[in-house]
């Protein structure tokens, strides 16, 4: 069953180190300056000829509050009107993409972050998607997978009913913890009774999927006032969990600066955390997907990596990795074929930049070889937990063993240590490894070095 995980302490300390999340491969932190709009356009022009699907992200900066603990690209404000001028460069840079694609180019995916997206008011978000609307082939029969992050103190009845009407059929809901005092301690005061009656909402009007954001290791928690954020997370019922790890960078974030770091939970207490998360959550009927996601046996994700056809990208693991994904907004990152391109993350640089009719394009990477070979190594083995060398070897003209030969020491080794088992034809991850597959796809990673490594979460 790909579920079944053995939880390992042993291992799990050994292996817990510092690494990529694998959104992407080659990692964000191998964009450089040399990629710019000129590589945007050709790759653009690319997928046009190519007819490929799309899928859109758009990236909504501002929130009314700061949330301590958050990592994210944003714009904290009380004033609402400072999302009109942001609108604006936005729907240029719209026009701008789109006039680079074909009218016919189906949009199967849509997704809205931030940010707080539902910052933006009603007449606001009837713009935005309007515009979309005219530029793109978005599809108005409700099958495409339409989702938006909702923050619950954000929304009411109203605001669910609006996001329906326009289209959207998935919610994800950031919740993070039910403690009081944990909520305190991040500066995210929201009830139970707010989060329930957007999901309350969403069922009501038919929304297609519900996911819920959870973080573990934030000051205060511990393993039991954790173990009820999880219960009561359990009794609404959501398609898919995502059960995040925290990491503590007040050197590169600064809202983590407000945190005490003496109130944080130890090491051992995370690991107990997450340990009866996952035993809670499969116990209520979740399968594990990977990385930090949980979906119901009937779940798009849950079926997809049953038939080995899960993939990762920028906006987690999908069913939509075949589509060209295209980053909208201040910091937004693209995937259009083999390229790989991000916004500025500099809210006024990117306004500026389209204000003069330029694309803010400021980094990216354009794949080689030897890149889009150990990214399809790295997606089958994050993705379904098993990776057959005789797929690779056809799709890249190699001798699997022989191309990878100076990793196989690595890899007996965790072959020994029971986290992979290697086979004449294929390499297995096993339920011991399954919580460090991150471990296993590093040793594929030919950027990864020592001194890059503190840029990155750890594995568990």
């Amino acid at each position: 069953m790909l579920d079944a995980i053995r939880w390992d302490t042993d291992l799990i300390r050994r292996y817990d180190l510092a690494g990529p999340r694998y959104t992407s491969y080659p990692t964000a932190v191998q964009f450089n300056s040399q990629v710019g709009t000129f590589d945007l356009f050709h790759a653009l022009r690319d997928s046009r000829k190519a007819q490929r699907p799309l899928s859109l992200y758009v990236h909504v900066p501002f929130c009314a509050n700061i949330c301590y603990y958050c990592a994210c690209n944003k714009v904290i404000t009380k004033d609402r009107g400072r999302a009109q001028p942001y609108l604006q460069r936005l729907e240029q840079e719209i026009q701008l993409i789109a006039c680079h694609l074909d009218p016919t180019q189906k949009v199967e995916q849509l997704h809205f972050g931030g940010g707080t997206p539902t910052f933006l008011s009603h007449d606001e978000l009837r713009q935005l998607m309007a515009h979309l609307r005219k530029h793109f082939n978005l599809l108005d029969d409700d099958s495409g997978d339409y989702g938006i992050e909702i923050d619950p103190r954000e929304a009411d009845w109203s605001t669910m009913g609006l996001l329906r009407e326009l289209g959207f059929n998935r919610v994800s809901i950031g919740l993070q913890d039910l403690d009081p005092a944990v909520q305190r301690a991040v500066n995210r005061l929201q009830s139970l009774e707010e989060t329930r009656a957007v999901i309350d909402a969403a069922r009501t009007l038919q929304f297609r999927s519900i996911n819920i954001d959870l973080i573990y290791g934030l000051p205060r928690q511990t393993p039991e006032n954790f173990a009820r954020t999880v219960e009561e997370v359990i009794r609404l019922q959501p398609d898919r969990l995502s059960v995040f790890n925290y990491a503590h960078l007040p050197e590169r974030f600064m809202p983590q600066r407000r945190i005490n770091s003496d109130e944080l939970p130890t090491p051992a207490q995370k690991l107990e955390m997450l340990q009866r998360t996952i035993e809670q959550l499969i116990s209520a009927g979740y399968r594990y997907i990977g990385m930090d996601h949980f979906a119901l046996p009937d779940d798009e994700l849950a079926i997809a990596q049953e038939e080995s056809t899960l993939q990762r990208n920028f906006q987690g693991y999908t069913t939509h990795g075949h589509c060209d994904l295209i980053g909208l907004g201040v910091s937004a990152i693209s995937q259009i074929g083999d390229l790989y391109c991000q916004n500025s993350s500099d809210l006024n640089h990117y306004q500026n930049t389209l204000a003069s009719m330029q694309l803010a394009t400021s980094r990216g990477l354009l794949c080689n070889a030897d890149d889009r070979l150990r990214r399809a190594v790295i997606q089958q083995l994050i993705c379904n937990f098993s990776l057959e060398y005789a797929d690779i070897e056809q799709a890249f003209n190699i001798d699997f063993q022989g191309y990878f030969g100076e990793l196989w020491p690595q890899l007996q080794d965790m072959a020994k240590d029971g986290l992979i088992e290697l086979e004449r034809d294929r390499i297995t991850v096993l339920p011991a490894g399954r919580l460090l597959v991150r471990a296993v796809c590093m040793v594929f990673d030919a950027y990864l070095e020592q001194h890059s490594r503190q840029r990155f979460s750890r594995v568990v």
